[in-house]
């Protein structure tokens, strides 16, 4: 392939990484029939975030899951630079509330908290806690709790509320934060959460996707946020699952093996909800294999439950796809593995240090390395011929 070393005016000059926090050894691979926590597994999870050097960690939510308030506390104690992102439901917590928990949490981290607000894609899981509001309504009550949120954190004194969705009267002033706001990050394909990410969310959320259709939604948040004026853009954040082996080969018979023993324990699923999984059934019914690395298959058997697509390859080239996605604009890379704990460590050895080197040399010399180029993939035919060979 030829290669131009020029960097892209769309590219990120910066990228930061996050993993997800995984409470016990259960896998996609091997399911263990628990929801408990296993504290040394958690801690040797989290010790490895630290070690491997990745930057946030993402505390998940679900109605049967552990509270990740609690976790994201448990891990700021645990170390000592991880930023630990607390999803966050706006129907579970007042917004008063939830801005005085992360106000806490990001004094007893010094700063570290982050939050993602999750509008909810699913009826059913929403019905659980007792959320009744229509799907196209959600994201109006998180643009309403976003207001509240920030005003909690920056009140000189109290103040009074009548929203929509939440009222109250003479709050504050709030518990505030350890040194400036926490930022507030949002995902969703639906045209609602383009609209209130771009008009007031720091950081909007992408699952994996080929590369000319994610930069087209970078385009659509960003114009959308100087449509309402804002003159700092949100940060993309975009998230993968790779599968990682010494060679490419290697890597897709492991990625093939992973698919086989996903696919024997999945259990069938009918049409998500949520435009974020349509969209990603929609790709992997149009192709497997995407750009240089980017393998659809995962997010077919696994019905997209979830950020779900993967990289497929050796460390280089994983770490040029990353490099690519860098390109088009993404300064935050969430990758996490179908072997949790296995793969945060490897990734942390492996990959996320030739990404930082690619970026040390972008920044002192104003060029792309050509690592890009000599790491083709995709781009090169035997790669697309060691990804069917593996095909059982």
């Amino acid at each position: 392939m030829s290669f131009d070393d020029s960097i892209p005016t769309t590219a990120s000059p910066e990228v930061e990484f996050i993993s997800l926090s995984h409470l016990n050894p259960s896998t996609e691979l091997e399911p263990i029939p628990s929801r408990g926590i296993d504290l040394p597994y958690f801690r040797r999870y989290v010790a490895a975030l630290e070690e491997g050097g990745y930057d946030y960690t993402l505390l998940p939510y679900g109605s049967g899951t552990a509270d990740p308030f609690v976790v994201a506390g448990a891990v700021g104690q645990l170390t000592e630079r991880i930023k630990p992102i607390v999803a966050l439901r706006p129907n579970t917590t007042p917004p008063t509330v939830g801005a005085q928990k992360l106000a806490t949490l990001d004094q007893l981290t010094e700063g570290r908290a982050v939050v993602h607000l999750i509008s909810g894609g699913n009826d059913a899981e929403q019905a659980r806690q007792g959320d009744y509001l229509p799907k196209n309504r959600r994201y109006a009550r998180t643009s309403e709790y976003i207001d509240v949120l920030r005003r909690s954190w920056t009140e000189p004194a109290p103040f009074s509320h009548d929203g929509e969705f939440y009222k109250f009267d003479d709050f504050g002033p709030g518990f505030a934060p350890y040194e400036s706001p926490i930022p507030i990050s949002i995902g969703g394909q639906s045209d609602e959460a383009f609209a209130v990410g771009g008009e007031k969310a720091d950081i909007f959320s992408f699952w994996g996707e080929p590369l000319a259709d994610l930069r087209s939604e970078i385009d659509r948040v960003h114009d959308l946020a100087r449509a309402a004026g804002r003159t700092t853009l949100p940060r993309i954040w975009v998230t993968f699952r790779p599968i990682i082996a010494r060679t490419d080969a290697l890597a897709w018979e492991k990625a093939h093996e992973y698919v086989q023993r996903i696919a024997s324990g999945a259990r069938p699923g009918g049409t998500p909800q949520n435009a974020g999984s349509q969209r990603a059934l929609a790709f992997a019914e149009r192709a497997e294999l995407y750009d240089r690395a980017l393998w659809t298959k995962t997010a077919a058997v696994t019905n997209a439950a979830g950020a779900s697509t993967a990289l497929v390859g050796s460390p280089e080239t994983v770490a040029a796809a990353i490099l690519d996605y860098v390109d088009q604009g993404a300064s935050l890379v969430s990758i996490r593995g179908y072997d949790t704990l296995a793969d945060a460590v490897d990734y942390g050895r492996y990959i996320l240090p030739l990404v930082r080197e690619e970026i040390a040399h972008r920044t002192a010399t104003g060029r792309r390395s050509g690592f890009q180029g000599r790491h083709p993939g995709n781009y090169a035919p035997e790669y697309a011929r060691l990804a069917t060979a593996g095909r059982s």
